[in-house]
């Protein structure tokens, strides 16, 4: 009686009837297997049960955090997938050894400390929730991670209260002795103030003393909170696992989430900026203004057709540089970008050789290809000087630095776009090559721009007069974060581009969330680009790959625009 009570309770015999009803006349060949898929509607959504996180290492083996998700499904605990989240530096190339030395230590008690936060306090706050509810979990995370960021704020102060309390008990020693210090002759009156430079300017025989402007400082780098790659790893898995229980890839779970489960008609494949050439700025060859050369294809073409034209050319220009007995630049290798390694002594040297390269194979630059360049300009600067070194031993002004992009654009109109062509110091050149170059080409700031946790909170990319930004997923960065930002540069009518961290790792989920800003393009939101390194490395060959195997899928189902 009680058996018979409990499942008429849960509608056991009236579901039965019903599957027993609609199976019969398609008589299946697998009659339980079907029956399974029947009854498992009725079933309880999975919800997350335990979270695993444990050191990992990336492309270029340094260590990062891969997040495990568990969740039980259907009484039983299963693992449904994990993410491993790309590293991403602030060190500069041509920073010194201990500065680096520093920041490996730095990476590895983040890491740690994100290791522990995953299977500690993260594990315990989501348990119990669903997967496919990604704005609940995003919002748990956002809380814990608003949480740390105040007790490191508190402690802080402690250790600085104590400090001052150190400080104050040292001057009032001071003080005691300072009578017999009165006496003794003032240092201090002989050294010169710090201010602008002086010039002397020879005017009509007369030598005149003139105030040159000094260039701003250098704005210190964004704080990073120790521990927090456990947030956006958490919150990309947590989106990985709920497409895999909805089973739909994860580009569509995500434009969903964004367009409140309305599926796109339509989407739209990135232009991908692919990484050519990787000019190392510490090389003995004397161009330093160009770190990347990157190729875009031309928008008519498919992805896969597009990919093939620039392997096409990575080939030749594998070629030229390797030729045996020829003098100028040569092949260093493949750099951690997955492109070529090479330097030159000079701009034009450079794009002539990737000319040679596209009509070698029967292509020509500002037709079939088109080409963007990374000018890394923060790392150019010498602060003794004012001044940027673009080539060795030859140094500009940001003034000066606009004219000769202004002019580098009118002699190679193939240049579409520029990143990073200034520091984010130099606001006021930034509005002057917009104004002078807008038109022409896409000025992108990348290490220019606010990272996008910060600019979510004040809605500041930094660089207002630039085309668009260089969006990377790293860190704090939840999915419901890249998804709200992008529609922040939407309404300020900046393009996004979805950018690939230095330490990349073999995760393609990076190429999921790029298909998702696209796709909201049709409703007026979306990435033009994605920058995804080069052709070489299997980290950055399996997010081309994915892309591949995105267009394919996209077209067999009409939606791919």
């Amino acid at each position: 009686r009680e058996a018979a009570e409990y499942y008429r309770g849960h509608r056991v015999p009236e579901r039965m009837e019903e599957a027993l009803n609609a199976l019969f006349p398609r008589c299946p060949e697998d009659l339980y297997g079907e029956l399974a898929n029947y009854l498992s509607k009725f079933s309880k959504a999975p919800v997350i049960c335990r979270l695993v996180g444990r050191k990992v290492f990336d492309g270029v083996g340094q260590p990062t955090l891969e997040v495990e998700i568990y969740c039980t499904v259907k009484n039983y605990e299963k693992r449904i997938c994990s993410t491993v989240m790309a590293t991403h530096s602030q060190i500069p190339e041509n920073a010194l050894p201990e500065t680096i030395e520093a920041d490996g230590k730095e990476r590895h008690v983040s890491v740690h400390t994100a290791v522990e936060w995953v299977n500690g306090s993260l594990s315990t706050i989501l348990r119990d929730l669903e997967p496919t509810d990604q704005c609940q979990a995003d919002k748990v995370l956002g809380e814990y991670f608003t949480n740390k960021v105040e007790e490191k704020k508190e402690t802080e102060k402690q250790e600085e209260e104590g400090q001052e309390g150190e400080e104050k008990k040292e001057e009032e020693e001071e003080e005691k002795v300072a009578p017999a210090l009165a006496a003794r002759p003032s240092v201090a009156a002989s050294q010169p103030k710090k201010g602008g430079k002086a010039t002397t300017l020879c005017v009509v025989g007369k030598k005149v003393l003139v105030e040159v402007k000094p260039i701003p400082p250098a704005e210190p780098a964004e704080p990073v909170l120790c521990g927090s790659l456990a947030i956006g790893g958490t919150s990309l898995a947590i989106a990985k696992a709920g497409a895999i229980i909805l089973h739909i890839p994860l580009y569509l779970h995500t434009a969903l989430l964004k367009n409140n489960q309305e599926s796109p008609e339509e989407m739209t494949l990135p232009l991908p900026m692919v990484t050519l050439l990787y000019c190392e700025k510490n090389s003995p060859t004397k161009l330093k203004l160009v770190k990347e050369v990157m190729l875009i294809p031309p928008v008519e073409l498919s992805f896969k057709q597009g990919i093939e034209r620039v392997l096409d050319i990575q080939k030749e220009m594998t070629r030229l540089l390797e030729s045996p007995g020829k003098t100028g630049p040569t092949l260093k290798g493949i750099s951690r970008l997955g492109c070529l390694t090479t330097g030159y002594d000079s701009l034009e040297q450079l794009l002539l050789q990737m000319q040679i390269a596209c009509n070698n194979v029967g292509l020509e630059l500002g037709t079939d290809m088109y080409v963007a360049l990374n000018c890394a300009a923060h790392e150019l600067m010498d602060y003794g000087k004012e001044k940027y070194e673009i080539l060795t031993g030859t140094f500009k002004s940001p003034d000066e630095m606009v004219a000769m992009y202004v002019e580098m654009i009118n002699t190679f109109p193939f240049i579409i776009a520029l990143i990073d062509p200034l520091r984010k110091e130099d606001r006021e050149q930034w509005s002057s090559i917009c104004h002078a170059l807008g038109s022409k080409c896409y000025l992108i700031a990348e290490d220019a721009a606010t990272q996008i946790s910060k600019l979510k909170t004040d809605q500041n990319i930094n660089i207002a007069m630039c085309s668009g930004v260089v969006l990377k997923y790293i860190n704090e960065t939840k999915v419901s974060d890249l998804i709200e930002v992008t529609g922040i540069l939407d309404g300020q009518r900046h393009i996004t581009i979805l950018g690939s961290p230095d330490g990349e790792s073999s995760d393609e989920s990076l190429v999921d969330l790029g298909i998702l800003l696209l796709s909201l393009q049709a409703v007026g939101l979306g990435a033009r680009f994605l920058k995804l390194g080069g052709l070489s490395r299997g980290e950055r060959v399996a997010k081309y790959n994915r892309l591949l195997a995105i267009e394919e899928e996209l077209a067999a189902n009409g939606a791919l625009r």
